[in-house]
């Protein structure tokens, strides 16, 4: 029996359009990449206003330049996430339709290059404001799982980013799917947008919370940071490896290898290494 079983979930009939202000429509991606840096500024800010948690009981900077930070990061993010799309996803078609780069309100963000621009954005404000660099890094690492999640749960939205096929009986069926496969859909699939969402988002942020409130990481400088990176980048791997969709006509696709899983591998080997780094300092006195 094929998997189209009658069991399969069909996917939610759910408007991408949160709300319309006359012409402008704001859409629940938009509002999740909004979340998740309004929140994880208010988290980081929680951090550096919780002492124990610091060497000495002094955090790497002064509540007042989180403002700053949270600019820093945010054209990071946007800037890196958009070229990182173009470059590492789609450098075809934007090489000949390189005026459709900037349309960043067509879609189209990566969150590897998200993770590029966030780091040359703490790079700057570490510079500009004679700070350590590897204590900044940790506080936008603990933060990030924070917009994972709510990215996540857009893509489950959009009815974008699904699975591979499945016989489980939590398979959906996903409209979308229809359009790159005509003959064999429907199919259930993996709601794989959800997977990634308990694990890049709730699970990792769970682990970080315990490093920086439990296992006294912040005294460390790049610890948490690498073990964001591990964290990060394996659980990428397994959701590509086991349950995503890969986009068939990627090069990067290979058998078991994904696009997403490749790029992950070197974040996975750098956070094992930065952490194993922190890990080899003397807790900061």
């Amino acid at each position: 029996m094929t998997p189209t079983g009658l069991l399969a979930i069909s996917f939610p009939d759910l408007d991408p359009v949160a709300f319309s202000i006359g012409p402008v429509a704001v859409k629940w991606y938009g509002l999740a990449y909004m979340a998740g840096l309004l929140l994880g500024w208010l988290y980081i800010r929680n951090l550096l206003t919780t002492a124990r948690i610091w060497p000495a009981g002094e955090p790497p900077l002064a509540a007042a330049r989180l403002d700053d930070l949270l600019l820093y990061v945010t054209l990071g993010v946007i800037v890196g996430g958009r070229l990182g799309f173009v470059l590492f996803w789609e450098p075809a078609h934007y090489l000949a339709h390189p005026l459709d780069i900037p349309k960043v309100w067509k879609g189209g963000m990566a969150f590897h290059g998200a993770l590029l621009g966030c780091g040359v954005a703490a790079w700057l404000f570490a510079r500009q404001n004679r700070v350590a660099l590897l204590p900044v890094m940790d506080l936008a690492a603990a933060a990030v799982p924070i917009g994972l999640f709510f990215g996540r749960i857009a893509n489950f939205i959009n009815g974008e980013l699904w699975g591979r096929v499945t016989a489980a009986p939590w398979g959906m069926v996903f409209p979308e799917a229809k359009l790159y496969f005509p003959g064999s859909e429907p199919q259930p699939r993996h709601p794989s947008q959800l997977y990634e969402a308990a694990l890049e988002g709730l699970a990792l942020f769970l682990i970080l919370r315990w490093l920086t409130h439990r296992a006294g990481a912040l005294e460390r400088p790049g610890l948490v940071t690498g073990a964001f990176l591990a964290g990060y980048g394996l659980f990428r791997a397994v959701v590509e490896i086991f349950w995503r969709q890969p986009p068939m006509l990627h090069p990067l696709t290979h058998g078991w290898l994904t696009p997403g899983a490749a790029y992950s591998l070197p974040m996975i080997l750098g956070g094992l290494w930065l952490a194993a780094r922190a890990r080899r300092t003397a807790a900061v006195a």
